[in-house]
């Protein structure tokens, strides 16, 4: 399950930037919204549950997605990391202030066992990693061309996320 999660999760990036390569970013746009949809809807018939931030994902790439092909601007694309990632560091973010609750051991607690400090810790970290993302993704769409962007996307936000995630280790492993 926990391969097929991550499959779903990188899957329609590695789709965008093959159908970026192969045609342009309109067509590229198009196969992420289809995707992302895809995977949600796999998810879903495979663990009877919403893949929330898949959802998210799918549905802020509708409405800009939208906007890219309706336009024909890429600009609106380039922006759904942006967006997304805000949404994820302000929901996590909002949780520890408003709530007091780590929300990220909503989502996560049946994959991770670790104590309420630990998540705090955890969810806190995740929230900061997501502004990250967010003004790396700002940095470079506005600083670089579009190949460089589509590229960036798959060939650096994913091994930067893998590499924050693995230096997650010694923290679950304490709490």
């Amino acid at each position: 399950m926990r391969r097929m999660k991550t499959m779903l999760d990188w899957l329609p990036a590695l789709a965008f930037v093959a159908a970026y390569v192969v045609y342009d970013i309109y067509v590229a746009t198009m196969v992420l919204i289809g995707a992302l949809f895809l995977a949600v809807a796999v998810h879903r018939l495979h663990t009877g549950e919403w893949h929330k931030t898949n959802l998210v994902a799918a549905c802020v790439a509708l409405v800009l997605g939208g906007l890219t092909l309706w336009i024909r601007d890429p600009l609106f694309i380039k922006l759904k990391p942006t967006i997304v990632n805000s949404l994820f560091a302000v929901v996590l973010f909002s949780g520890l202030i408003f709530w007091k609750r780590p929300l990220l051991g909503l989502v996560l607690d049946s994959v991770i066992s670790i104590d309420d400090d630990g998540w705090r810790a955890l969810t806190l970290r995740w929230a900061f990693f997501f502004v990250f993302l967010a003004v790396l993704n700002e940095i470079v769409w506005r600083n670089f061309s579009s190949d460089f962007w589509v590229s960036f996307k798959v060939f650096g936000i994913m091994p930067i996320t893998l590499v924050f995630a693995l230096a997650q280790i010694r923290l679950i492993e304490r709490h």
